[in-house]
């Protein structure tokens, strides 16, 4: 019997695992997580390396595996120089693989290009976190402080679905009345709210605009607040002085009268929080949506308040830490820029190489998987195949690689394109830390040995490593060893994990980065007495709405946007191989108010094809009588002709790179036959 956490989203729930049987651990688990034990005896458990031979897939031993992907990335660089060579990671890999992986892109293979699935994530929010307070942390304050809330207001977020345990934070706020849902559909979260607020795609910016109108023209502005501790009112306030709620009535669809009550429900509350997630920053100007949100929350003086404040919730499993420890295209451990001479200075001393020789900041993960110079790229921890946007080119893309190298624990999608495949541990068979939505730095402890045949990322990367010439101590296999390096990386850094040691995690303490030192509790608040800029304050930032980047027309007259069922997880790779998940969805559809499906001459069930500019995915029509008339919805789990990422507008926001996800121009006719 071993105590972990669950291997999906970021609120890393506790679990106990007994063999393969899984039991809640202080809390509840979701489907997902009752059924995640299923993985690990999985038929389709991939066991062996595979290179592909003639064409096909065939299984070799690991010294071939490793030999062959080692001598071709020689080659590649040798002809074409270290930025032919991207690695491409992922949110849900242990702070441990991240920090390894982003080393051995930056040392052993010497590219700058090196990004990871978390910039589909919450870039966007990240962005502007870092603009207002000068700190990323998804939640500044712990979860738990969400019982205590009179009102929430939850921006693009369906926890009902995406992390149903999370809802037991809310159970105050949803008794009292007080839970403001903001997203386009009706979806199991927005039923449960006592305000439910449905703008068009793409127009959530204006809608924040609005709801900051009415704090201020009502009179709810706190104006101490704004004056003791923030800079920068004056120039939102000129933009948003022009957002009455009437105005943004005809924009996003949303009532005047109901921009006003979240307002007031807001501003008379005790203690409130405005949350944000996927739904509002997944857009090419993500980044100023989540902005405008966080200005909301500013103006109604919540962040940094005991009690109150603004925060994102991660989705994947290690979003928060995966983004810290340098597997991102300008970040260092510890959450430093890349492009700091100090932070270079510092890391290159860790391990043990010439700050001169790092290279600078590379492409965003869009970029970096569509780049025509790219020649060979090593992907671990995510199936961008399904996931990315746009995701047909992306899969052209691939095809045309010298080298595509993927580890993984089954033959995902992306694996089934490539020449080399790793099989590799999952989360029950090795230990490792991860980094929740509050910041708290997590231990997953091994509970079952890995099948025969199969290696840890870190031993990958190891073998790799050496191959290539480096010393072998300076690529650890041991987790432990690379997390005690980790730490000297971060020490001093904004996410500074100096101070969290494997022993600690063990005791049971409840560490939130920054933890500075052995003797350091942790900060599970942040912000209580001063904001992370300079002077202690906290910046509002200016910003407008001007509508997604691809509006309706008359050829695409309807709007899609994307999103997860209870059932699945991204890109179905772990989800779709478990049967009772399957069973219960098992493939795609598209979600269509009857009216408009029946405009477009189809019934409920028939199949359909949604198309935009980029591709078309062939889907089951659902009638929901809640959606607008002008949006459908997709799943982005399946694959094939499923794939809702077929249609996904790849936009990226200017700051974040966050591709827009969330709306795009569609239209919607019968599948040919």
């Amino acid at each position: 019997m071993t105590d972990t956490h669950c291997p999906y989203c970021a609120l890393q729930c506790g679990m106990r695992l007994t063999g393969t049987e899984v039991a809640p651990r202080g809390g509840g688990l979701c489907q997902k997580g009752w059924t995640a034990g299923r993985l690990l005896t999985s038929p389709r458990r991939l066991s062996t390396p595979l290179v592909r031979v003639d064409g096909e897939l065939r299984p070799a031993d690991w010294d071939t595996a490793l030999d062959t992907v080692a001598a071709r990335l020689r080659d590649t660089i040798a002809a074409s120089g270290p930025d032919a060579v991207g690695v491409f990671g992922g949110g849900g890999l242990t702070n441990e693989k991240a920090y390894l992986l982003g080393k051995f892109a930056r040392v052993a293979l010497g590219t700058s290009q090196v990004d990871y699935n978390g910039r589909f994530c919450m870039s966007s929010a990240a962005a502007a976190a870092n603009r207002a307070f000068g700190v990323d942390r998804g939640l500044p304050f712990p979860v738990t402080d969400l019982a205590d809330a009179d009102v929430v207001l939850l921006v693009g977020a369906n926890p009902a679905e995406t992390m149903p345990p999370f809802l037991q934070h809310l159970r105050r706020a949803t008794a009292s009345g007080g839970l403001v849902v903001v997203d386009p559909r009706r979806t199991p979260t927005a039923e449960q709210a006592a305000l439910h607020l449905q703008p068009a795609p793409g127009t959530d910016l204006a809608l924040a605009l609005g709801i900051l109108h009415a704090v201020v023209a009502d009179g709810h502005l706190r104006r101490d607040y704004v004056a003791a501790r923030t800079s920068g009112f004056d120039a939102v306030w000129r933009i948003a002085a022009a957002w009455w709620p009437e105005r943004v009535e005809r924009v996003t669809g949303v009532a005047a009268a109901d921009q006003r009550r979240a307002a007031a429900l807001l501003a008379g509350a005790r203690n409130a929080y405005v949350l944000t997630a996927r739904g509002t920053e997944q857009h090419a100007r993500g980044s100023d949506t989540a902005q405008a949100w966080l200005n909301l929350a500013l103006a109604l003086g919540l962040p940094g308040r005991l009690g109150s404040g603004w925060g994102c919730l991660t989705g994947q499993g290690n979003g928060q830490g995966g983004r810290e420890h340098g597997q991102k295209a300008d970040q260092l451990p510890g959450y430093r820029k890349l492009t700091d001479p100090a932070a270079r200075a510092h890391v290159a001393g860790v391990w043990g190489v010439d700050p001169a020789a790092l290279p600078g900041p590379g492409r965003s993960a869009y970029e970096l998987l569509t780049a025509a110079d790219l020649r060979a790229l090593l992907v671990f921890g995510s199936n961008p195949a399904v996931s990315a946007p746009r995701a047909g080119h992306v899969v052209d893309r691939l095809s045309t690689l010298d080298l595509l190298v993927v580890a993984d624990v089954v033959l995902s999608e992306t694996a089934a394109m490539a020449d080399v495949v790793f099989p590799v541990t999952q989360w029950a068979e090795e230990t490792g830390t991860m980094t929740n939505l509050e910041g708290r730095v997590l231990m997953r402890e091994q509970a079952v040995e890995p099948p025969d045949g199969v290696r840890s990322d870190l031993a990958v990367l190891h073998g790799l490593a050496t191959r290539l010439g480096q010393p072998a101590a300076r690529f650890p296999v041991e987790p432990s060893a690379v997390f005690d390096e980790l730490r000297a990386a971060s020490k001093g850094g904004i996410a500074d994990y100096y101070g969290v040691t494997y022993d600690r995690l063990r005791s049971g303490e409840a560490l939130h980065w920054p933890v500075p030192s052995t003797e350091h509790a942790g900060t599970p608040r942040l912000f209580l007495d001063a904001f992370g800029h300079p002077d202690g304050r906290a910046r509002f930032v200016p910003v407008d709405h001007t509508g997604p980047a691809e509006p309706p027309d008359a050829d695409y007259p309807l709007l899609a946007t994307t999103g997860r069922v209870l059932q699945h997880y991204q890109s179905g790779a772990q989800t779709r191989r478990i049967p009772e998940l399957t069973a219960a969805v098992p493939d795609g559809y598209v979600e269509v108010h009857p009216d408009t499906a029946r405009h477009a001459g189809l019934a409920d069930g028939d199949l359909a094809l949604v198309e935009s500019r980029r591709g078309g995915a062939t889907v089951p029509v659902r009638f929901v009588p809640s959606m607008r008339t002008d949006t459908v919805f997709l799943p982005f789990h399946f694959p094939g002709d499923r794939r809702a990422n077929l249609i996904t507008n790849p936009a990226l926001d200017p700051v974040s790179r966050m591709p827009e996800f969330k709306v795009c121009a569609v239209r919607l006719t019968a599948a040919p036959s």
